[in-house]
């Protein structure tokens, strides 16, 4: 089996340099829908079996458009939305991204996994959420040839793929960033995990 997870395209709120989230906001841009477009491209003549998106409005938009050129259903999960900020949603100032950063940097350099931002997520809550939900399709999907998409975004792949995928670091990842609809490739196996990049 093999599951493609790929980001969402550009949506407002990264041109609005704003933290989003939560909730039905910020869609994505024209340059999202394009690049969301050119994804599904990438992807025709690869037999895709289900699509699972981010409940946040740029995953869901992009997931849209995958389904309809792909006809194949797709389905929300929580699993992968982005780490809640708790106080610091929904703005865009230096303070904001200040504690964002610090955020990461516990989590990344320090390995304090519940430093959380008063009211938002910690890492222990992204890993209770992420985990089992791809420990559960690669369960389901293992011994099958079927191909999956996870549509979801840079911050929660940085953090969470290394813990799936052997041979990833988290600080690694996390520096190099994951680009929109950039495509990570995990194939599950008999001999345990290969990865690579879906190529434009």
């Amino acid at each position: 089996m093999r599951i493609y997870f790929t980001r969402h395209g550009e949506s407002q709120a990264n041109l609005l340099g704003e933290i989003s989230n939560r909730g039905l906001q910020h869609g994505l841009t024209g340059k999202g829908r394009r690049q969301a477009e050119a994804l599904a491209r990438r992807l025709e003549g690869i037999p895709i079996r289900r699509i699972y998106s981010s409940p946040l409005l740029r995953a869901v938009e992009t997931s849209q458009i995958l389904a309809m050129r792909l006809k194949v259903e797709y389905e929300i999960t929580p699993a992968l939305r982005d780490f809640d900020c708790g106080v610091m949603e929904g703005r865009a100032d230096e303070l904001a991204w200040q504690a964002w950063r610090e955020l990461t940097e516990a989590w990344v350099e320090h390995g304090q996994w519940d430093q959380r931002i008063a009211g938002g997520e910690s890492y222990n809550d992204l890993q209770g959420r992420f985990e089992p939900f791809v420990q559960g399709l690669v369960d389901a999907y293992r011994e099958t040839a079927d191909n999956l998409v996870c549509v979801g975004h840079g911050g929660l792949y940085g953090m969470m793929l290394p813990l799936m995928i052997p041979g990833l670091s988290a600080g690694e990842l996390w520096r190099k960033g994951i680009a929109h609809t950039d495509c990570l490739v995990a194939e599950w196996g008999a001999e345990g995990v290969g990865v690579g990049w879906l190529a434009d």
